[in-house]
């Protein structure tokens, strides 16, 4: 099942050329995955997602250039390769419909206290697997 959020552009977003700027996307992507990892009222404290969540690597395709524009951008995110201390979470935006930007970014539950790694409980897994899908053309 994929989750779908409307992320709202800023105007400080373009760039020079009147486009949003590369990296403007990478911050989109983000807030959809608050949304889903730390907002999402169905998000219990059992899991511990709002402890600690490290970005290990981030990986983006430009499909077409995004204008700004009052619209939100669609982004659907979904998870893969759920493992013993890491998972992926995939991202597909769509600018009016068009799909516009691809991503991945790969994820490490973190304990802060210990300052490191720590490995995903029972519960995470579950929450993690009910947002489980494959990419579109794969």
């Amino acid at each position: 099942m994929r989750h779908t959020v409307q992320v709202p552009m800023r105007w400080s977003d373009m760039d020079a050329y009147q486009h949003i700027n590369n990296v403007a996307f990478l911050g989109y992507f983000e807030m959809a995955r608050v949304e889903l990892f730390f907002d999402q009222p169905t998000h219990d404290q059992r899991t511990g997602m709002r402890r600690g969540l490290v970005v290990a690597s981030h990986e983006i395709a430009y499909k077409r250039s995004v204008v700004y524009d009052a619209e939100p951008l669609e982004v659907q995110l979904w998870v893969s390769g759920i493992r013993a201390a890491a998972f992926t979470c995939h991202y597909e935006l769509f600018d009016h419909g068009a799909l516009a930007v691809t991503g991945s970014t790969l994820l490490v539950p973190f304990d802060f206290a210990l300052n490191r790694p720590r490995r995903l409980t029972p519960e995470e897994k579950a929450f993690l697997g009910r947002w489980t899908d494959e990419p579109i053309g794969a």
